[in-house]
């Protein structure tokens, strides 16, 4: 799952944790930002596309700072409880 986690491990060598944290958020502050701008119309798709890009890097940089099984398992109870919720709708 881990395509990058040598060049996760270098960068948070280099940067350290604390950083790469801080860095995560300044990132996600962007997306949001952009993801309004788009939603207004006032940039394109490829501006998202390349926030996204970011964050997905610092995503899996978190991933692998706190740990690829953890992760995995979080990540499958989310999509376990998506499905429920889907299948409520579905019923009603």
């Amino acid at each position: 799952m881990m395509r990058y986690r040598d060049l996760y491990a270098k960068t948070i060598d280099k940067w350290g944790e604390k950083a790469q944290y801080e860095q995560t958020v300044e990132e996600c502050a962007e997306l949001i930002a952009t993801l309004q701008h788009f939603a207004r119309g006032k940039v394109d798709r490829r501006v998202v596309v390349d926030e996204l890009a970011d964050v997905y890097l610092m995503l899996g940089q978190l991933i692998y700072m706190f740990g690829e099984e953890d992760f995995t398992s979080a990540l499958e109870k989310k999509i376990t409880k998506l499905h429920e919720l889907l299948n409520k709708a579905d019923a009603l």
